[in-house]
């Protein structure tokens, strides 16, 4: 069962890095609101393509004209999270059937299926809610969860299931602790990257290192973090000042610098250590990764945010959170079996 299962969780890290990626083209491409309900479209399990239902559609929904071709993107979006959602149910179903054996998570597997639920329900709030800047974060940040939750029980269950020992004695106890730092400091930035991204705010420096052509440009910090909108309004192209606007992308850039040192010096730490090579390969893919995503950023900035830029920037922002993940992982060996209640 375990080498099944450890299938299943790979495959489900590959489709949720799919649908991540699929998920910020339909929110670049505007196309969030194409389907006005959900989990349907135009009160259909298929875009409207005929004349009766295109008619049927601007009956419903008078104020949401049909686009075909944004409904289908954000349509191929749901059916791949509906894929994704049957594939984790199925993971949870089998780690709990095989609960008994030593070697099988089951604490994980169960907190996937509950972070999936939270996820398809922040999926409807982003529609129902007229794409509200807290919820779309959130929903950001759900999916980069259940991500990183998948790779991580992929990673764990298959060292138990292969038997993998190595020596991590190298590195200290505080190298783990800014390990762990170093995931914690690129989940603030997933996150303010998000917030950027919901408030449109990446169109607000389009020069760098400058910022409209100043260090320091007019901002409101206040609007700016403002999480919760008022309900019943359209954020759909953002709904805060230009200060406010220029505040989050500012923020987003110092702590885009922060990150980079505090991933890169980890990444040469662990690649002097020829002993493991595994760990070196991680330090190595850190490092391209960091330096990779902070250039999309600044091109994307510079380009006035172009949509292949901005997809591509989100695409590695999840690569990178997979390597850091990576990168702990390696520095935790799984020394003891699994048993069925502390499948952690």
């Amino acid at each position: 069962m375990s080498r099944r299962f450890v299938i299943f969780t790979f495959t489900a890290s590959l489709l949720a890095l799919v649908i991540v990626i699929l998920g910020a083209y339909v929110r670049i491409s505007d196309a969030g609101l194409s389907c006005p309900d959900w989990p349907g479209c135009y009160n259909q399990l298929t875009v409207p393509s005929s004349t009766d239902q295109i008619d049927q559609a601007h009956e419903l929904y008078p104020d949401r004209p049909v686009d075909t071709g944004k409904a289908w993107k954000e349509m191929i979006h749901r059916y791949c999270a509906g894929i994704l959602a049957m594939l984790i149910l199925g993971c949870a179903i089998g780690a709990w059937y095989n609960r008994r054996d030593s070697k099988q998570m089951v604490a994980l597997p169960l907190l996937l299926l509950g972070v999936a639920g939270c996820q398809a329900a922040l999926g409807m709030w982003t529609v129902t809610l007229l794409v509200q800047p807290a919820i779309v974060t959130l929903h950001l940040l759900g999916g980069m969860t259940l991500l990183s939750l998948a790779w991580w029980i992929t990673l764990r269950q298959g060292e138990a299931t292969q038997i993998i020992v190595r020596e991590s004695s190298k590195y200290s106890h505080s190298f783990r602790i800014w390990a762990l730092a170093g995931l914690l400091l690129l989940i603030l930035q997933l996150a303010l990257g998000g917030w950027t991204s919901t408030n449109y705010a990446g169109f607000s420096c389009n020069d760098f290192p400058t910022c409209q052509g100043q260090w320091w440009p007019t901002m409101n910090f206040d609007e700016a973090f403002t999480f919760w909108k008022p309900l019943g309004e359209n954020y759909e192209g953002g709904k805060i000042t230009p200060e406010s606007a220029t505040a989050i992308h500012i923020v987003h850039r110092i702590i885009a610098i922060v990150t980079l040192i505090l991933l890169v010096a980890l990444g040469i730490k662990a690649m002097k250590n020829s002993e493991n090579p595994m760990l070196h390969k991680a330090g190595l893919a850190l490092v391209v990764l960091a330096f990779t995503q902070v250039g999309l950023g600044i091109s994307t900035a510079i380009s006035g945010v172009s949509p292949i830029l901005a997809v591509a920037h989100n695409g590695v922002a999840a690569l990178l959170l997979l390597s850091v993940i990576t990168f702990n992982h390696l520095l935790h060996p799984v020394k003891y079996p699994f048993r069925g209640d502390k499948g952690l």
